[in-house]
């Protein structure tokens, strides 16, 4: 575990590179529609072991001085307060922070654009409060019978009803907090645009998933399959690069079946198309930076088998299908990957079935399996990491480094002074206890040293984790899967 398999700053260079060149292709201007997550794609950096969350980022950097982002987001997503679900925050907000954390890189936003834009209550506010904020806001409208009406879309009535979009720089990264944001009709509609204003300017897309030159049954590849499995994405290969160029590569089912018409549509905005397949629009070479296949081969592996787990915690929680589950059964089924690979699974089970309580287990980097059991004052898994700290650290496991007598206040402190019904410390009061105890306790303080030895952990739960120690154990880089089984039988599960 936490070997490397990737070369980030190979990735960073020639990525950077391509794209330069793609600008240069469409004559000084590129729309580049960015899928996926900008800055914090955590699902690359578990797949592809070395890739850093902010690696896009850091690669847009290199181009600072040439890039500009809009930030797309659909009406109805803010009417209907869609959450993104890893964050737990609604789009509209999440529009708000990704502006701040490009800013804070050095990197400049533009605009923002709602798209499928009706006047409604929530729509209408969002723009108030960007307007506040002297943040640009556009308008795009819902086309009828979009995109297979190519003529009225390609027309006044189409994507010239649309607000055009003012840009400065010749890249024009269009992002958004989610899917179904309309990206990439806001750069199609720009280069429509662009076209009436005598501006040369091009589209294309970029998305690390799948990796259109590893093998279709890849682990890498299966593992974003896994990863949507309930939005029916499925890879394939790419029939029209194959029929073209005679090479197989692989993409994925969504972009090829709507290849035919959006080449049409590109090509009655630019007299021709310049691309004669999906592949051919993207601009990822992520692949050709995988520098320990093997190492990448068994992070994905690990992957689906987390997105099994949280499938069933889904289906559980009404917030997917239950195909969901079934589809990344088949993906383990046909490529022989079990459960039984994911070490700490085993041992928590046991542990829960010894105490008859919920339980933890946390694989270390090293291989060690640590557990943590439920008591009067710890939950498992605030157990688990106290162990597994000590562990790290050295400490034998039967020193207390919390005794009752600083334990025992904080719990009397949550139910009497804070209203809490459950007096056990989750993971964040311990860790704060043991920071206060570390001012007088040296082997405190030698515990908490071992806390960057978490990162890239894999533990497992009996029970759904309150959102509370879930949020830590993310902040900490701990990969966390559980059963989909609540501690107790209430229907409202608060933090």
């Amino acid at each position: 575990m936490n070997k490397i398999g990737f070369d980030n700053e190979k990735y960073v260079r020639i990525q950077s590179e391509k794209i330069k060149e793609r600008i240069a292709n469409f004559g000084g201007k590129l729309y580049l529609e960015f899928g996926g997550k900008l800055f914090d794609d955590l699902h690359a950096s578990r797949v592809l072991p070395g890739f850093l969350p902010d690696t896009k980022l850091k690669m847009l950097l290199e181009m600072k001085d040439e890039a500009e982002i809009i930030i797309a987001i659909n009406s109805k997503s803010i009417e209907d307060a869609k959450v993104r679900e890893d964050l737990g925050i609604t789009y509209d907000q999440d529009v708000l922070r990704l502006i701040d954390a490009f800013r804070e890189a050095g990197l400049y936003v533009g605009s923002v654009v709602l798209t499928q834009y009706a006047p409604l209550k929530g729509a209408k506010r969002f723009e108030r409060i960007l307007a506040k904020q002297g943040i640009r806001t556009y308008r795009h409208y819902a086309i009828p019978n979009y995109p297979y009406d190519i003529d009225t879309i390609v027309s006044k009535d189409g994507y010239g009803k649309n607000d055009y979009i003012e840009t400065s720089r010749s890249l024009v990264v269009v992002t958004a907090p989610g899917p179904g944001s309309g990206k990439m009709a806001t750069c199609l509609s720009q280069i429509y645009h662009d076209s009436l204003h005598g501006i040369k300017s091009g589209y294309a897309k970029f998305e690390t998933f799948p990796i259109w030159n590893l093998p279709l049954k890849h682990p890498v590849n299966l593992a974003y399959e896994a990863a949507t499995a309930d939005l029916d994405d499925v890879n394939m290969i790419d029939p029209f690069h194959l029929e073209h160029y005679g090479i197989s590569t692989v993409n994925y089912n969504r972009d090829v079946e709507i290849f035919p018409v959006l080449n049409r549509l590109i090509s009655a905005i630019f007299g021709e198309s310049p691309y004669f397949s999906p592949t051919d629009m993207g601009v990822n070479m992520a692949g050709f930076c995988i520098s320990d296949i093997e190492v990448c081969e068994k992070a994905s592996r690990q992957e689906i088998i987390r997105r099994y787990y949280k499938a069933l915690l889904d289906v559980r929680k009404e917030k997917a299908p239950e195909t969901t589950v079934t589809k990344i059964e088949a993906i383990m089924h046909n490529n022989d990957i079990s459960i039984s690979e994911r070490k700490a699974v085993g041992p928590c089970l046991e542990k829960a079935r010894i105490t008859k309580a919920p339980a933890s287990a946390i694989e270390l980097n090293d291989g060690r399996i640590i557990t943590g059991k439920t008591s009067p004052l710890l939950g498992a898994t605030s157990a688990m990491i106290l162990n597994a700290l000590k562990t790290l650290a050295g400490v034998d496991d039967r020193v207390l480094l919390l005794p009752k007598a600083i334990i025992e206040p904080i719990c009397k402190l949550k139910i009497e002074g804070l209203g809490h019904h459950n007096p056990r410390l989750h993971v964040d009061d311990v860790l704060l206890a043991l920071s206060i105890s570390a001012v007088t306790n040296p082997l405190a303080d030698l515990v908490l040293q071992s806390l960057p030895e978490l990162r890239g952990c894999e533990s497992h739960s009996s029970v759904v984790l309150s959102s509370r120690d879930q949020s830590t154990l993310r902040r900490l880089g701990i990969q966390h899967t559980c059963e989909p089984i609540y501690e107790t039988k209430k229907l409202y599960h608060s933090k």
